[in-house]
């Protein structure tokens, strides 16, 4: 059925082409087509909703035009497998695919390994107010072969029940969504052609028992080799990429996978309970890695106001991750907590430049260590007004011409901060006005703070504001970078440390005394040296075992 639709539609299209010149298309009324698996009949006219068509099989004797609308009947399932290849609205009469009439959103599904929906080269489509699900198979894949996708809008979708189950590695992005395991699929990564899908939206939408959600690729040189080394690397963006308001959770795999495009943005969306595969065998090792929300060989794009939580994956499972040649690139307003960690950015060859963290609140992302960069580094990156509580080890390595200030970082007990010399030697990096407390300051931030932050005495979110009598008010830097707001959506009325920049909540919480910091610090230093001690003992087990085999 899904060649056959394809065939027909391209037939079609092709048809439509030559037989009304372009005035004349223009002039056309858009027609509306309505099917029904519930009293429809293939018999029928499908332009009304009392002659509406049985299933797909009614598209076979008609042309389709811009602003045609195809509308499934709520409350009905439907077998669907299609590619449509050429199908063109305009931005102002955009072809639509949708539902009507009362009840439950239409269900578009199918059981083969195939998309339910698949786009070629088409542009100004709509998909919106239905349901998708296939067990064995993708939901939506968008890709170009001939031409550029402008323009596509898929919103208030409601994915469930793609393949779901353990794995014992990474998702194949390169064959689509059905490959993918994907609510939506851009490309694939190795692209099939140079041209991309361009201001592409999602919005509102759903995605429940599902591998992986949204993942977007675009072109990365003309070998179509995305593991090439830097100097071979010649991008072709998607642009204009917006993904909002949506919901993704209880899912093996990613949320969203932001790859080479340049000002997309990712805003008040949450992934929850995303990355629940651990990606290790029966002895512990790591098979794979996967993350929530990260950028792959992206730029000047922004992933924001966003919640992301209970990422399992042993491997990475971390909130923030800059990855692979993604430069100018931004975390903001993100609500982290209970995952594997907060953040590991990963450089593949040349260090990646002009990324930001800032105004983030991690909370528990403690069961391994985060780390500022690894690979190659991170070059003019900011880390900035981030409130991390309870977090593991943090590490602060591979940055050059860098800033770090206004954080407060709290680790879980017996967890401790590193940073290497030799790097801060030759980095020429700027630590300042930082809080740290439940352990030693960091080594290259002796000069910031150690003390009891102080926090309000508010529940959920507003336990992590300051108090009034905080001594972390007005102690920040400023920072010139526009921003009126902080994490929490106030305006921002003094320079603190920490996600919080109001003038402090009321009433007045306890603070440290001098003799209650010293046993604290005293205590760190003892923490610090069982970590160490640890360290070296485990290089030592790993040797030795080494040497028996």
């Amino acid at each position: 059925m899904k060649k056959l639709f394809s065939i027909i539609l391209c037939a079609a299209l092709i048809f439509s082409a030559l037989a009304l010149p372009a005035p004349a298309v223009l002039a056309l009324t858009a027609n509306t087509y309505y099917i029904d698996s519930i009293d429809g009949d293939n018999q029928n006219s499908g332009n009304s909703p009392e002659n509406a068509w049985k299933d797909i099989g009614g598209f076979t004797t008609e042309v389709f035009q811009a602003g045609d609308k195809i509308l499934f009947r709520a409350g009905g399932t439907y077998e669907c497998a299609a590619t449509l290849t050429g199908l063109k609205g305009t931005k102002d009469a955009p072809f639509v695919i949708s539902s009507y009439g009362e009840g439950e959103r239409p269900v578009l599904r199918t059981d083969l390994h195939e998309e339910v929906l698949t786009f070629i080269d088409c542009s100004y489509i709509t998909v919106s107010d239905i349901q998708i699900t296939a067990p064995n198979g993708g939901g939506i894949w968008i890709d170009t072969i001939n031409e550029e996708s402008v323009g596509m809008t898929i919103e208030n979708v409601y994915f469930f029940g793609l393949p779901n189950g353990k794995v014992t590695g990474r998702d194949d992005f390169s064959h689509g969504a059905a490959g993918a395991r994907a609510a939506v699929m851009v490309k694939g990564l190795p692209a099939n052609s140079r041209y991309a899908v361009n201001d592409l939206t999602i919005s509102n939408c759903e995605v429940y028992d599902c591998a992986n959600g949204f993942i977007i690729w675009g072109s990365w040189n003309d070998e179509q080799n995305p593991w090439c080394d830097d100097d071979e690397k010649d991008p072709v963006y998607n642009t204009g990429l917006l993904i909002e308001g949506c919901y993704l959770h209880e899912m093996d795999a990613e949320a969203v996978v932001v790859g080479i495009c340049d000002g997309a943005l990712v805003t008040h969306c949450r992934a929850i309970n995303t990355c629940q595969g651990e990606g290790v065998d029966e002895n512990g090792d790591i098979l794979y890695f996967t993350a929530a929300m990260w950028f792959w060989g992206s730029e000047n794009s922004i992933i924001q106001y966003c919640e992301i939580a209970g990422q399992k994956n042993i491997g990475d499972g971390m909130t923030v991750d800059f990855d692979s040649g993604t430069n100018n690139c931004t975390y903001q307003y993100i609500y982290s907590h209970d995952n594997q960690r907060f953040v590991v950015n990963n450089a593949k060859d040349d260090p990646q430049r002009n990324n930001t963290v800032r105004y983030c609140l991690s909370v528990n992302d403690n069961k391994g260590r985060s780390s500022i960069a690894s690979g190659n580094g991170e070059d003019g990156f900011k880390f900035y007004n981030n409130t991390i509580i309870n977090c593991g080890e943090f590490q602060f390595y591979h940055l050059t011409n860098s800033l770090v200030a206004n954080n407060i970082i709290i680790p879980m007990e017996g967890e401790v901060l590193n940073f290497d010399l030799e790097d801060e030697i030759n980095g020429r990096n700027t630590y300042k006005n930082n809080c740290y407390y439940n352990t030693l300051s960091l080594g290259c931030d002796l000069f910031s703070m150690n003390t009891l932050p102080a926090f309000a005495e508010g529940e959920g979110l507003d336990a992590y504001k300051l108090a009034v009598n905080s001594p972390l008010l007005g102690k920040g830097v400023r920072i010139e970078d526009g921003l009126t707001t902080d994490f929490f959506g106030n305006m921002i009325e003094s320079i603190n440390i920490g996600c919080y920049m109001g003038s402090g909540e009321e009433p007045e919480t306890d603070t440290e005394n001098p003799i209650e910091k010293l046993f604290r610090m005293i205590k760190n230093i003892f923490d610090r040296l069982m970590h160490e001690f640890m360290v070296i003992k485990r290089e030592l087990d790993e040797k030795l075992a080494e040497m028996n085999k």
